[in-house]
């Protein structure tokens, strides 16, 4: 019989921590937040409540959440059901948290760790069988409260009836789209969404020379192809380039040989002297985009030029363009193919490397990235011989399940009777 969930420990109140921390008690699930000190706990509760963009859907649910420090609260952790680690990027440091919750937990709790891209076996390696088969990621996107998407990343050890308990309960209370995915270096979001942005940047420079400045560029990756507007640029400054520097080398320490996102795993020479620069994007008040105010105080957007290294006035630009315009031999189709392209051909090579399915793929670019369709659904968009046709005029290797549709006796990924193609080649009812 399933446990029930309705007391959560989220260990870490950061942006993350306090961000699961407060749907959980939207949700009216009891609550321990813990952090190193009070100053920071504190801070965290404040920002919960008192949040620009309110974390809380109902202020007074901050009744739902007790806040304590590592040093007098941790043991606390003994009765709660769920037990979320929500620390800092650093494996050693998660590590040394993983050490405490192992210490004080009880035999039946759920134990996850909140990462974006470092391996479930790395965090818990050498630790007790007892909590290997009860621990799993949970890969929460930011904001907690409005993005839809969580990985749900099992071990080798883990009990498929403690995972089965976790997804009810992260569909059915926390209201999220769950995708299981495998313990690989940024799971599926993250490996598909990072090399996005990264072809992007590396393609970047050869486009600018052919007369797609970064706003043409921005305006072609993004509604036009089903994406959100902020475009390739834009979604970097969001992002930050710290934050894209620290992924790359992630990536270029995690990635498998031979993947085809090593060739772009480092950021370009423009984007790293930015970096160096600590021009990292809307946190430093600028990155590929600023907002100026004039003397007379009217917001005036400026776009940094990588070639001449100086502000300029932001032209808008409105390419008319459609997905298929990636398969046209146009400077901007050329870029397209190259950038939307080959994340498309990317996401094909990727099963069952880092989903069983292209189900749990789709899902999670639309819930964690805003896409409006998947890469398999964007495929069928394209049509497979016509797909296959550029990818041999472009010289390169057809895809694994481009390969397995182009075998079968379908023409797409997806059915007109709610199925999928599975790694056999055949339909599959897709699972609601």
């Amino acid at each position: 019989m399933n446990k029930q969930i309705k007391k959560i420990a989220v260990i870490g109140s950061g942006t993350m921590g306090a961000g699961i921390a407060a749907l959980a008690a939207d949700k009216e699930c009891k609550v321990l937040l813990l952090d190193i000190t009070r100053e920071l706990i504190e801070k965290a509760k404040e920002k919960i409540i008192n949040s620009k963009d309110p974390m809380l859907t109902n202020p007074e649910n901050i009744k739902n959440i007790e806040i304590g420090t590592f040093d007098q609260d941790f043991h606390k952790i003994t009765s709660y059901d769920w037990i979320c680690e929500a620390v800092v990027e650093k494996l050693d440091i998660k590590r040394s948290i993983f050490g405490k919750i192992e210490k004080y937990r009880n035999k039946d709790s759920i134990v996850s760790s909140n990462t974006s891209g470092i391996p479930l076996k790395d965090i818990t390696k050498n630790m007790s069988e007892e909590l290997l088969k009860n621990v799993c990621i949970t890969h929460f996107f930011n904001p907690v409260n409005v993005m839809k998407l969580c990985e749900l990343i099992p071990g080798e050890n883990t009990s498929l009836e403690m995972l089965n308990n976790l997804n009810l309960f992260l569909i059915n209370i926390m209201n999220k789209g769950v995708v299981y995915g495998k313990d690989t270096v940024n799971f599926i979001g993250n490996r598909i969404g990072c090399y996005f942005m990264l072809k992007g940047l590396h393609e970047g420079k050869n486009a600018r020379n052919n007369n797609l400045n970064i706003e043409k560029i921005d305006s072609l990756l993004s509604k036009s192809v089903g994406i959100p507007p902020t475009g390739l640029y834009g979604l970097v400054d969001l992002i930050g380039l710290d934050v894209m520097y620290s992924v790359s080398k992630n990536l270029e320490i995690n990635l498998p040989e031979k993947d085809r996102g090593l060739a772009c795993v480092s950021l370009p020479d423009e984007e790293l002297e930015l970096y160096n620069n600590k021009q990292l994007g809307r946190k430093t008040g600028g990155g590929f985009y600023r907002i100026k105010k004039n003397i007379d105080g009217d917001k005036l957007k400026e776009v940094f030029d990588l070639e001449e290294k100086v502000w300029k006035p932001f032209l808008k630009e409105t390419l008319v363009t459609k997905p298929k315009s990636m398969l046209e031999d146009t400077e901007e189709g050329n870029y397209l193919w190259n950038v939307m392209g080959s994340t498309l051909l990317y996401a094909a090579d990727l099963i069952p490397q880092i989903a069983d399915d292209i189900v749990n793929v789709d899902n999670a670019m639309k819930w964690g990235f805003a896409w409006n369709k998947g890469p398999f659904e964007m495929l069928d968009d394209l049509e497979l011989e016509k797909v296959i046709q550029k990818c041999i005029s472009s010289n390169l290797s057809i895809p694994k399940m481009l390969q397995i549709l182009k075998e079968s006796k379908y023409k797409k990924f997806y059915s007109n009777n709610q199925e999928f193609l599975n790694l056999q080649g055949e339909y599959e009812k897709i699972k609601i």
